[in-house]
C-alpha cells in the first residue's frame, strides 16, 4: 500500500433592522431572538434524534489520538441494515477477485491514526467513526448532514458550478469496475465549506437526475470532520446526490464487512513534499456471482460492498470511470480559493512534488483487470490545478496532477 519511495453551498446574508418599543415592564424581544427560541430547541432535538440513529451500540469504544471515538459495533447493528432492503439480510460472501489480480503492495491496516496504538476491534464488530453534536452543527441542515450538495448541473466532463476537477476519464464501454494506486496529502482547505480530494468514480447514467456513482478516496473536508487531516472516505448516490446516499457510513447503504479499516477515520503517514511518498491502492469492482460493488483496499483488504440494488443503471454495469481531483471554490473573499489540490503542486512539477495516479487498470465484462487504451485527461481550470499524464513500464498508466489554487494566473 506504501510506495518504497521514500496524496451548494447557498450562503444567505440577511441583514434586519428594527426598532421595537416597549414599556419598561416588558422588555423588547428581537424577532430573530424569537425564531432562534423555537428554532433552535426544534434543530437541537432532531440533531439528537439523528445522532442516535447513527451512532450504534459498541461492545468496545477506541480513543484515537487525533480525538476520534471509533465504536466497534456488531457487525449486525451497522447502519447499513437500517435499509428496508437490508433488513434480515446476510452478508455477501467475499467476492472472486478478478484475473490479473495480483498482490501488489504489503497489507498494514495500521495506515489509520486510531490503530497505530494497537488497537482493534473484535471479530464480528466493524469500526465506525462517532459523529458528535459538533460534526451534525457544522453542517448545513440536519437532513442534509453527510451528503453532498445536491447536483443542480451535471456535465459529462465532470465540470460544475464551484466544484473544480483536474481528472484522467474513460467513455464509451461498458466498465465494472476501476483499480489505481494514489498518493496522499494533506491539503490546505482555505474555508470551511471547502473540501479537497482525490478519487476513483465510478458512474453510470445521463448524467441528470438518474446520475448513479461510486466513490472511494481521501478528501480534507473541515465542514465533515471538524479538521484538516486527510481521511479515507467513501460516497454513494443513485439520483444525482439529490435524496440518496452519503458519505462512509451516515446512511444506511454500504455494507462493511472488516473489522480493522475505520471509514472516515484519518490516514497516516501523508507524502513529503521532497520526501517520502505515500500512496494507497483502491480497488473498487462487480462481484460477477451476486453483482455487488467491492472495495478493496491495499492488497487484500475486503473493506464491504455497495449491494446492486441501491442503484439503477450501476445495477448492471458502468459506463464511465474516473480517477484524480476535486476541490470546492466557494470563493468567499470574491476571489478563487487558495484551497489545493492535491500536495498543492502543478502536475509538471513530477515526482515528489506533484501528487499522482498510477497503474490505472479497468475491470471487463469477463472480470478481467486490463490497462487503460485511451484515457483522456482534462483540468477545467489549469491554470489553477493541471495535470498530466503518460505510461511506463513501472507506473503503467499514470498521471500528475493538483496546484496551489490561487496565483497570478489564477485570481
Amino acid at each position: 500500500m506504501a510506495s518504497s519511495c521514500a496524496k451548494p453551498h447557498l450562503i444567505i446574508s440577511l441583514f434586519v433592522g428594527c426598532l421595537l418599543f416597549a414599556s419598561p415592564a416588558r422588555p423588547a424581544v428581537s424577532p430573530s431572538a424569537a425564531v432562534n427560541s423555537t428554532t433552535l430547541p426544534v434543530k437541537h432535538s432532531r440533531i439528537s434524534a439523528h445522532l442516535k440513529r447513527v451512532n450504534k451500540p459498541a461492545v468496545k469504544t477506541i480513543e484515537s489520538p487525533d480525538g476520534d471515538l471509533i465504536d466497534c459495533v456488531p457487525s449486525h447493528l451497522q447502519p447499513a441494515f437500517d435499509h428496508p432492503k437490508l433488513r434480515d439480510h446476510k452478508p455477501s460472501d467475499p467476492p472472486e477477485r478478478p484475473k490479473g489480480y495480483s498482490l501488489s503492495s504489503t497489507v498494514d491496516a495500521s495506515f489509520q491514526a486510531w490503530s497505530i496504538s494497537g488497537e482493534s476491534c473484535p471479530e464480528g464488530t466493524v469500526p465506525i467513526r462517532r459523529t458528535t453534536r459538533e460534526d451534525m452543527l457544522r453542517a448545513s441542515s440536519v437532513q442534509r448532514f453527510g451528503r453532498k450538495p445536491a447536483a443542480r448541473r451535471l456535465r459529462r466532463d465532470s465540470t460544475s458550478t464551484g466544484h473544480e476537477h483536474a481528472v484522467g476519464y474513460i467513455i464509451g464501454d461498458q466498465y465494472y469496475g476501476a483499480k489505481a494506486s494514489l498518493s496522499v496529502w494533506a491539503p490546505r482547505v482555505t474555508s470551511a465549506s471547502e473540501f479537497s480530494l482525490s478519487q476513483i468514480w465510478v458512474i453510470s447514467g445521463s448524467f441528470g437526475n438518474d446520475l448513479n456513482t461510486i466513490e472511494a478516496g481521501w478528501q480534507v473536508s473541515p465542514q465533515l470532520y471538524g479538521d484538516n487531516r486527510p481521511r479515507f472516505f467513501t460516497y454513494w448516490t443513485s439520483d444525482a446526490y439529490q435524496e440518496t446516499g452519503c458519505y462512509n457510513l451516515l446512511c444506511s447503504g454500504f455494507v462493511q464487512t472488516n473489522n480493522r479499516i475505520a471509514i472516515g477515520a484519518a490516514i497516516s503517514p501523508t507524502s513529503a513534499l521532497n520526501g517520502g511518498q505515500f500512496d494507497i491502492d483502491l480497488l473498487v469492482w462487480k462481484d460477477p456471482k451476486h453483482g455487488h460493488w467491492w472495495l478493496e483496499l491495499g492488497s487484500g483488504l475486503l473493506v464491504g460492498y455497495w449491494p446492486s440494488f441501491l442503484f439503477s443503471h450501476l445495477a448492471e454495469h458502468a459506463n464511465m470511470v474516473q480517477f484524480g481531483g476535486e476541490i470546492v471554490n466557494a470563493q468567499t473573499s470574491g476571489f478563487h480559493t487558495s484551497t489545493q489540490m492535491g500536495s498543492g503542486h502543478f502536475a509538471g512539477e513530477g515526482f515528489r512534488k506533484a501528487s499522482y495516479f498510477r497503474n490505472l487498470q479497468l475491470v471487463d465484462w469477463d472480470n478481467s483487470l486490463i490497462p487503460l487504451s485511451n484515457l483522456r485527461l482534462l483540468a477545467d481550470h489549469p491554470n489553477c490545478y493541471s495535470i498530466q499524464g503518460g505510461v511506463n513500464a513501472v507506473w503503467g498508466n499514470y498521471f500528475y496532477y493538483g496546484g496551489p489554487g490561487r496565483n497570478v494566473r489564477c485570481p
